[in-house]
């Protein structure tokens, strides 16, 4: 990975919080998209929404509809680089699966964890959802499963 430093300089005078690259997260030129996906969020995004926004979970700020280069995470907590992303029913055709499938890996090479979880779940196990959100939250070292795939 590339420091954010200029050669020759330590962390301390190199670090410049208002100009370290950003230029993968948060794009400007699709910030109408993200704006789109969140008033236009479905039943199970606004049901994880209503459990996690305003730091309800340990305190811990999630937000939603974020971008990570050109996906849309649904929710995204980058104090723990976490993304939760929620999947109805059109992410089991073949297509959908290979695309999930890439996208995860390229979110997964930029440091974030990706956490899934199928509509239903928010739905049918509130409380089960969040303990899962909560154990990943604490355990840096737990990788999402690949099984999804």
């Amino acid at each position: 990975m590339l420091s954010p430093f200029k050669k020759g300089t330590s962390e301390a005078e190199g670090l410049n919080i208002k100009h370290m690259p950003t230029k993968h997260f948060n794009k400007s030129e699709i910030k109408h998209l993200r704006r789109k996906l969140r008033k236009k969020m479905t039943a199970a995004e606004v049901a994880l929404w209503l459990m996690i926004k305003n730091k309800q979970i340990e305190g811990i700020r999630f937000l939603r509809q974020y971008s990570v280069d050109k996906y849309i995470l649904d929710f995204y907590c980058p104090q723990h680089k976490l993304a939760i992303e929620l999947d109805g029913e059109s992410h089991n055709d073949i297509h959908a699966i290979e695309y999930d499938k890439k996208r995860t890996e390229h979110i997964y090479s930029m440091g974030i964890r990706v956490l899934r979880f199928e509509n239903f779940e928010i739905f049918d196990y509130p409380e089960r959802t969040i303990d899962e959100i909560i154990r990943y939250i604490n355990d840096k070292d737990l990788i999402p499963p690949k099984s999804v795939f």
